[in-house]
Formats: structure tokens, C-alpha cells, sequence
């Protein structure tokens, strides 16, 4: 079992290029580190009309991290945004799929939305 400090570790970037905003996250989206994710992502919603999740070094999510995207698909919905996530690993995509939250972050990506 890896329970080192660096194991738990999330991180993100934001890039904001227009009206879209490219999110690169890291790490596990985990109880814990969800809060701080959540207040900057919502700070950018007035400033944009897409923001890109880009899951690709996302190793794991728990229930508040999948409380997290539906709080920032929320946010974004009802500022006339739209959340999309794309490069979801194998474990992180059937967990999303079992909420049935796949498909709806994965429009994004489906529809080919320009991230810059």
C-alpha cells in the first residue's frame, strides 16, 4: 500500500486560451484536496464558456472528488458554461461510467471542442 505524503498529492493548471480554459490535473481528486480545486476552477467560470478537464494523470477519485465535478458541472451550467473532462484513465472512467457522469463530461471531448 503507498500512503506517502506525495501519493495523495493533487495538482492542476489552469490555461486559459479565449473563452476556453484547459485544466491539466494530476494526482488523486481525493477528500482533502477537493476544495481548493473547486474555488479556482469556479473563479474562472465568469470568464469562459468551456472548460477542459484534462483527467490523463488523474490516478484516482472517491465520492467527494466525484462531488466536486458535479458541484463545478453545476457552476458552469448555470453560468451558461460548459464542463467537459477528456483523457480519463481506466479507473477513473468506469467509475464515472457507474455514476453515469461519463457521459455527460464526456461531451466535450465527443464534439471535438478546440482546446487550444
Amino acid at each position: 500500500m503507498n500512503d506517502h505524503p506525495a501519493s495523495r498529492t493533487f495538482t492542476f493548471t489552469i490555461e486559459q486560451n479565449g473563452d476556453v480554459a484547459l485544466v491539466r490535473c494530476a494526482g488523486r481528486l481525493v477528500a482533502g484536496t477537493t476544495e481548493r480545486f473547486y474555488t479556482e476552477i469556479r473563479s474562472v467560470i465568469p470568464q469562459t464558456r468551456t472548460i477542459v478537464l484534462d483527467f490523463a494523470d488523474v490516478t484516482h477519485l472517491d465520492s467527494t472528488g466525484i462531488g466536486t465535478l458535479v458541484r463545478l458541472y453545476v457552476s458552469a451550467k448555470s453560468a451558461g458554461a460548459a464542463l467537459g473532462l477528456v483523457n480519463t484513465g481506466k479507473s477513473v472512467r468506469q467509475l464515472l461510467g457507474v455514476t453515469h457522469l461519463l457521459t455527460i463530461l464526456e461531451s466535450i471531448g465527443q464534439n471535438h471542442i478546440r482546446m487550444g
